[in-house]
């Protein structure tokens, strides 16, 4: 069996062999894709070590291996998406004429399938295109809930009968559905560890945020002030599932925890949480300054942890707040559209001045933040 010394400043040599590093990754102190890529780097360091990278679609930095915008990785996720599209959003009405157990064995079939698909994936160490697999899934859970309660007649009546209305209409009847997903894709995801399965669940978090705001108010009748608030709440809520996911992450000893597993929860929990606050009706100048201040917060928060997500929500919410001062102040003025000149012109260089300092400003935004979260 082949294997490599390793000559240091000192006068003592390393050797190692291929199956040390296996041991390696028996132990979770690596993972196989990790241990294949240094093996690469050491038998062939340059040519070896990219083209494996290339076809596992991933590339390294500072010591971290995720996802790399590429041609492959185009074609896995908008393939994945597509599938993932035609089991949930897309499905027409001609799926009902296989009735409820008709629908429930296809479900079967299609989930056992792309399981077995996906753990074939994860051996071969390709971990994008398993994801996108074991997340299609998680994501005919759902259909598959609601064909057992149309078989057994366990369905609530009134309200949607059709499941294309999961995605479509806000009702509370779907909320049995979306905790045996939340439930499926925690068991999943513990499972597979592969990060992208997140998605159905923050997906279906955002889903139930709305739904329970209609099963709050079923006595009193749809209030859209309410359903903002819920959905304001669950924001904040998801956001802290992510900050908690995050720093577990982070400080994870085995190298399959070590990824990225909130980018998902952070992402619609942002958005939930922005919009429930952005629809907030702030009729004095107080709230609406105080409001411009939050997104100001969000901004800063996004660059000290790393989530451009808050970056850009906060840029959007200050903006329109500057926006509305213009409009106040210009109103039925030719000066007008020089104000919304001046305003974007100062927001470009707001931006230019922010990359050139980019590096010092995270670092000493970097200094208020726990070492969990530090990007």
């Amino acid at each position: 069996m082949k294997q490599i010394d390793f000559s240091v400043s000192s006068p003592e040599t390393v050797s190692l062999q291929r199956a040390d590093l296996q041991a390696a990754v028996e132990a979770g102190i690596i993972s196989s894709s990790q241990a294949q890529h240094l093996w690469a780097v050491w038998m062939a360091p340059g040519a070896a070590a990219a083209a494996l990278a290339q076809a596992q679609g991933r590339h390294v930095r500072r010591g971290a291996v995720g996802p790399a915008f590429s041609f492959t990785n185009t074609l896995y996720y908008f393939g994945g998406m597509v599938a993932i599209g035609a089991m949930t959003l897309f499905m027409t009405l001609g799926w009902q004429a296989f009735g409820a157990w008709g629908l429930l064995a296809i479900s079967l079939g299609y989930t056992g399938a792309c399981l077995k698909v996906a753990d074939h994936l994860k051996v071969r160490h390709l971990p994008i295109p398993a994801g996108i697999l074991a997340t299609l899934a998680v994501c005919l859970v759902p259909l598959m809930v609601w064909c057992i309660q149309q078989g057994l007649g366990l369905w609530p009546p009134g309200g949607p009968e059709r499941y294309s209305g999961y995605h479509t209409h806000i009702s509370w009847r779907w909320m049995t559905l979306e905790f045996a997903t939340l439930g499926a894709g925690v068991l999943m995801l513990w499972r597979y560890r592969l990060p992208f399965m997140v998605m159905p669940v923050a997906v279906t978090l955002w889903y139930m945020s709305m739904d329970v705001a209609n099963a709050l108010m079923q006595n009193d009748g749809f209030d859209w002030r309410f359903t903002r608030d819920v959905s304001l709440v669950f924001g904040l809520a998801t956001c802290a599932i992510a900050v908690w996911v995050d720093v577990r992450s982070r400080r994870a000893l085995q190298a399959d925890w070590r990824q990225d597993y909130a980018f998902w929860l952070y992402l619609f929990g942002a958005i939930m949480f922005w919009c429930g606050l952005s629809m907030r009706d702030s009729s004095n100048e107080l709230g609406k300054f105080v409001y411009a201040l939050t997104n100001v917060f969000l901004v800063f928060v996004g660059a000290a942890i790393g989530r451009r997500v808050f970056t850009v929500l906060g840029a959007l919410g200050v903006a329109g707040y500057l926006g509305y001062l213009s409009h106040r102040v210009f109103q039925d003025s030719l000066m007008f559209p020089f104000a919304l000149t001046l305003l974007g012109l100062g927001v470009v260089a707001l931006g230019i001045w922010w990359q050139r300092h980019e590096d010092r400003i995270n670092a000493r935004l970097s200094a208020w933040v726990p070492v969990g979260l530090r990007a």
